[in-house]
C-alpha cells in the first residue's frame, strides 16, 4: 500500500502518466476514506463536518511530497485527526444530532430521565480537557484500540492508555458527584 500510493504521488508530478496516479490515489482514497471518516467524526461529531475534513485530508495527502510514509493508513488518521481538531477550533461549536434506540415499553417519564442522563454524560464528556476527550471518544464511540489511538494522536500508546483511564476516572467521580445530590 505505502508503495502504491508514493507510486501515485510521484507520478501524478508526471503528465504522460497522470491516469495510472489517478487510479493509485482513488484505490488509497476507497481504502482510508473509512477511516479517515470514522477519526474525523470522533471530533466533530457532525457528518457533514467529517466529511469536509475527509476532502481536506485527502487533498493535503495528493499535494503533499510524502514519499518518506510507511504507514499509510496510520499518517491518513493523524492528518484527519489533525484537519477535524483545526477545525473545531475554527468553529467552537457542536452540532451533535444522533440517533438513539427507543423502547416501546419504556413510560414517558423513564424517557425523560434517561434522556436527561444522556445529555449529563455528553456534557462530562464535553467537559473534559481535550488530551482526555479525545483518545475517550476514539476509544468508546469509534471503537479504535490504543494503538490505533497513539498513532492519531501522535502520542506513545502508553499515554494513549494513561489518558483513557484518567478520563474515565475523572467520569466516574462526576457521575458519583450527580449520584450523591
Amino acid at each position: 500500500m505505502a508503495g502504491m500510493f508514493a507510486k501515485a504521488v510521484s507520478l501524478a508530478r508526471e503528465s504522460d502518466t497522470r491516469a495510472e496516479a489517478e487510479i493509485a490515489f482513488e484505490q488509497l482514497v476507497r481504502e482510508q476514506s473509512r477511516l479517515a471518516y470514522r477519526v474525523a467524526y470522533a471530533v466533530l461529531r457532525n457528518a457533514a463536518d467529517a466529511e469536509d475534513a475527509v476532502q481536506e485530508t485527502f487533498l493535503r495527502a495528493f499535494k503533499g511530497r510524502h514519499s518518506d510514509v510507511q504507514d499509510w493508513a496510520g499518517w491518513i488518521a493523524r492528518v484527519a485527526y489533525r484537519v477535524a481538531v483545526d477545525s473545531t477550533r475554527r468553529r467552537k461549536h457542536e452540532d451533535v444530532a444522533e440517533f438513539e434506540f427507543v423502547d416501546p415499553a419504556e413510560t414517558h417519564d423513564e424517557a425523560l430521565s434517561r434522556e436527561q442522563q444522556v445529555r449529563r454524560l455528553r456534557a462530562m464528556i464535553a467537559g473534559l480537557p481535550d488530551e482526555l476527550r479525545h483518545p475517550l471518544e476514539l476509544s468508546a464511540l469509534e471503537e479504535l484500540n490504543s494503538r490505533q489511538i497513539a498513532e492519531v494522536l501522535g502520542v506513545n500508546e502508553g499515554t494513549v492508555r494513561t489518558r483513557l483511564m484518567r478520563a474515565r476516572q475523572l467520569l466516574k467521580e462526576k457521575l458519583e458527584a450527580v449520584g450523591k445530590r
